[in-house]
């Protein structure tokens, strides 16, 4: 197998992998989704809570705040050495006090370190109106996506067979050309020197409208050994370390799945 990185960014990648099959690439993809690990909120103290919201709804909304985690100072409270109590090691704490008119937003939680600050400030969560206040200390521990969704640090993993488009020159025509042009969704496909020519392959999303109006000049197809993979962070973690990370919990499986069968 072979991994080439085609664009690595603070909260988006995009790679291509080739040499290997549909099966690994979606290993790879439920891997990120449901078993790299990531800082959320789960347990809530509402000390007040007069806003139009039940406490559970203002729970659920801020367990799902992207918040900055760090997989090399935390580790998960049920193999900690306090044993589930809630340390420094397993369990950051974030306090809430808003009483004056307006939208209640992420930025207001306050950490016990400037560490964990919250990575978007500007998720709103309620509106407080005259009269009201929303007071209320917050833990936040590890957790992965196959337990709750507030867990899951990517964003819309996915793949597709690398494109491959076909042309025979000899079967088209001007208005042929013409046609294929016009009906490309993403417009790759476009008239050089009275040739047709692809520009901008990767972009192909494999629809082949272009075959159905060229009467088999154009033959669109995948290669299923090469697969372009892209995903997304919501910003907790960045997506090279949720790429690395994510790679080395799928290579701890296959080892231990290996020794399962011998």
């Amino acid at each position: 197998m072979k991994v080439q990185v085609i664009d690595l960014k603070e909260r988006e990648g995009k790679l291509l992998i080739s040499n290997t099959s549909p099966y690994f690439v979606n290993a790879l993809r439920r891997c990120m989704l449901r078993e790299v690990p990531k800082l959320a909120i789960e347990d809530v103290i509402f000390y007040e809570n007069s806003t139009s919201l039940f406490d559970e709804i203002i729970a659920h909304r801020l367990g799902m705040i992207p918040l900055p985690t760090d997989l090399k100072l935390l580790v998960p409270r049920d193999e900690c050495t306090c044993k589930g109590e809630g340390c420094p090691n397993c369990t950051v704490r974030y306090t809430l006090s808003r009483e004056e008119p307006g939208m209640v937003y992420s930025g207001d939680l306050q950490p016990e370190d400037e560490r964990w600050k919250v990575v978007d400030p500007k998720i709103p969560i309620v509106e407080l109106f005259e009269g009201q206040r929303l007071i209320l200390e917050a833990e936040a521990v590890l957790g992965r996506g196959k337990d709750h969704a507030k867990w899951q640090a990517v964003v819309a993993p996915g793949y597709k067979y690398y494109p491959i488009i076909e042309i025979d020159q000899d079967k088209l025509d001007e208005d042929t050309i013409k046609k294929a042009i016009e009906i490309c969704p993403k417009k790759i496909l476009k008239e050089k020197d009275g040739k047709l020519v692809v520009d901008g392959l990767e972009k192909c999303s494999l629809c082949k409208s272009c075959e159905e109006v060229t009467d088999g000049a154009i033959k669109v197809r995948g290669d299923e050994t090469r697969f372009i993979f892209k995903f997304e962070t919501d910003g907790s973690l960045d997506a090279k370390t949720l790429l690395m990370e994510a790679a080395r919990i799928l290579e701890e499986k296959f080892k231990e799945f290996e020794k399962l069968i011998k």
